[in-house]
């Protein structure tokens, strides 16, 4: 199903949902790959090292999007709806919801895919009824937490995962 196109550099993307048919390894190598640089800064974040059970377990929590390029998926991103059972405070919320497994191929980082696909997410989300968008990241990610507040997201609170060796900070922007 085709949901979003644009183009960057005269090359044509499309950000749709993700098929049955998409492979589940070649998702969480991308995810791999993507997360490198914050597993080589010593944050283990769960998409560092995630086995394929664990991306289909992600994907199927919520709403799973991708890009593909070539024949071959460039980026990702999952949309989650609240959670009456997180540990986190923010994710319980009934009026937000919060993305997740965001992630583009690092030769293609900083060529503007990933900010297509926040403004798709956060549409999405509006779409969805919900008025505020939550994310969390390490609060060792500074180069993260400036882009993620220059696209307008807001500190809410510190969160520990029990997964990850970090502690969290878990931001949101109104929509």
């Amino acid at each position: 199903m085709l949901i979003m196109k644009f183009t960057i550099n005269n090359i044509e993307y499309e950000i749709r949902e993700w098929k049955e048919t998409d492979s589940i390894p070649e998702l969480t190598k991308l995810l791999h790959r993507a997360y490198k640089p914050l597993a080589d800064m010593g944050l283990i974040f769960l998409a560092t090292h995630q086995s394929d059970e664990q991306t289909k377990r992600r994907i199927e929590k919520g709403d799973c999007f991708v890009i593909e390029h070539e024949g071959k998926l460039i980026a990702t991103i999952s949309l989650y709806k609240h959670n009456k059972l997180s540990e986190c405070e923010m994710y319980r919320n009934e009026n937000a919801c919060y993305f997740g497994q965001f992630a583009v191929e690092p030769r293609m980082q900083q060529s503007g895919i990933g900010s297509m696909l926040m403004e798709f997410i956060e549409e999405y989300a509006k779409e969805m009824g919900m008025r505020e968008l939550a994310l969390d990241t390490s609060e060792l990610a500074h180069h993260l937490i400036i882009y993620y507040e220059k696209r307008g997201y807001k500190f809410v609170h510190y969160h520990q995962w029990d997964i990850v060796n970090y502690r969290s900070v878990v931001m949101s922007k109104k929509l």
